[in-house]
């Protein structure tokens, strides 16, 4: 699979050529059609990172960023509950001290929380990609609050 750009100046995944056509895949949609060979121009990109890019930004900066269902978890309460005080969220998620900084560490690297004041204390809030990429992951309707 190579990179491939249409006239319009898309980029697309080339899964084949056979006579003439080239088979190409939308990265954001899935969607697979044929287009005159001479049509598309090979580009240096990588196929795996255009790919990629047919993910929202925001989801991708959550699943980069989240290695597990515990740091996922603390994201979403972050956006559920909103700006929360830092003595809180460590007895919320049960890790230790050191284990947390370098959670929050990860989250405020990837973009996804940011320090803030919570009743004069120190805290984190959840940053607009975050709550744009919870938002887009449960788009199947699955949000607590519809249930």
């Amino acid at each position: 699979m190579r990179t491939v750009e249409t006239p319009d100046g898309e980029r697309h995944l080339l899964l084949s050529t056979t006579d003439g056509t080239a088979r190409l895949r939308d990265p954001a949609t899935g969607e697979e059609w044929r287009v005159d060979a001479d049509a598309v121009e090979p580009v240096a990109d990588g196929s795996i990172a255009v790919a990629a890019a047919g993910i929202p930004e925001p989801v991708r900066q959550v699943v980069t960023a989240a290695h597990d269902e515990r740091t996922l978890g603390v994201l979403v309460l972050l956006v559920d509950d909103g700006p929360t005080a830092v003595v809180d969220l460590l007895s919320q998620s049960g890790l230790c001290e050191s284990d947390f900084n370098g959670l929050f560490a990860e989250l405020r690297a990837a973009g996804l929380v940011a320090e803030c004041r919570v009743a004069g204390e120190r805290g984190y809030a959840a940053t607009e990609p975050a709550e744009e990429a919870v938002e887009l992951l449960r788009a199947d309707g699955s949000a607590p609050d519809d249930a």
